[in-house]
C-alpha cells in the first residue's frame, strides 16, 4: 500500500471516529435542557461543517496527481488540525 492510501485510510478513519463523537453528543443534548440542549446541537452543527470541509479535502486528495498531491495534503492537515480543535473544544465544554 503506497503512503498516499495509507494517508487517506486514516483520515477516513479519523472522520469515521469524528462522527461516532458528533453522534454522542448530539445524544447527550437530547438528555440536556433547553438551553444546553440548544448550545450543544450548535456546536454539532459546527462540527458537522467542519467534518463536511474535511471529507471535501479527503476527496482532493484522492482525485490529485502525483505532484498535487503534498499541496493538498498540507491542506488536509490544516482542515484536520481545525477540526480537532473544534472537537476538543466541544469535549472540554460538555463534559
Amino acid at each position: 500500500m503506497s503512503d498516499r492510501n495509507a494517508y487517506e485510510q486514516k483520515l477516513r478513519a479519523k472522520l469515521d471516529e469524528l462522527q461516532a463523537e458528533v453522534d454522542k453528543m448530539r445524544a447527550r443534548a437530547q438528555e440536556a435542557e433547553a438551553d444546553a440542549r440548544i448550545e450543544r446541537e450548535q456546536e454539532a452543527d459546527h462540527l458537522d461543517k467542519k467534518r463536511e470541509e474535511m471529507r471535501q479535502k479527503l476527496d482532493e486528495l484522492r482525485n490529485s496527481s502525483d505532484d498535487a498531491w503534498d499541496d493538498i495534503k498540507a491542506g488536509a492537515e490544516r482542515a484536520w488540525s481545525s477540526l480537532n480543535e473544534s472537537l476538543e473544544r466541544a469535549r472540554s465544554r460538555f463534559k
